[in-house]
């Protein structure tokens, strides 16, 4: 297990389609477990696997519950609608509203390649959503309403 580095935007690997995984082979099972490493070393909610430079069809959210692993996710159905902040490991230390649907179904593989399908609303459907987008070579960016603006997540102090 190792944290990787993760691209930020303008590096070509966010741009680009992702391929499926036919099978998880001992590598794509490292990749799986440095990717949850990489997300918690961050403090994200979630990561694609181009944002540690590999364009496979895989990324891991964890929005509270525990680590969900996504292979060859597919959106079955989506409705509703939210606005809100939205963030990336990808672009730190910025964030921008965006809408997207408040509610999200989504058909996948586990790191097993067991069959199974997730269902979220507000936050997770939200994580779920933007971490497809980037296996399709987009971020959120290009949802952006009006313009980023800078964040700061230091701890508070209790």
């Amino acid at each position: 297990m190792a944290i990787r580095q993760i691209r930020v935007q303008g590096d070509d690997v966010l741009t680009k389609v992702c391929r499926p995984v036919k099978e998880i082979t001992p590598r794509i099972a490292t990749l799986i477990e440095d990717m949850v490493d990489t997300m918690y070393e961050y403090d994200g909610v979630g990561l694609a696997a181009p944002q540690v430079g590999v364009l496979r069809r895989i990324a891991v959210i964890d929005v509270g519950d525990g680590p969900i692993v996504l292979v060859n996710p597919e959106v079955l159905e989506t409705s509703g609608s939210q606005t809100g902040e939205e963030g990336c490991l990808s672009l730190p230390g910025k964030s921008g509203q965006v809408t997207r649907p408040n509610y999200a179904k989504v058909h996948a593989f586990n790191e097993n390649m067991e069959e199974y399908e997730v269902e979220g609303e507000e936050l997770l459907a939200r994580a779920l959503l933007h971490e497809i987008d980037h296996l399709d070579g987009h971020m959120y960016t290009e949802k952006v309403e009006g313009n980023l603006h800078d964040v700061n997540y230091e701890e508070e102090e209790a």
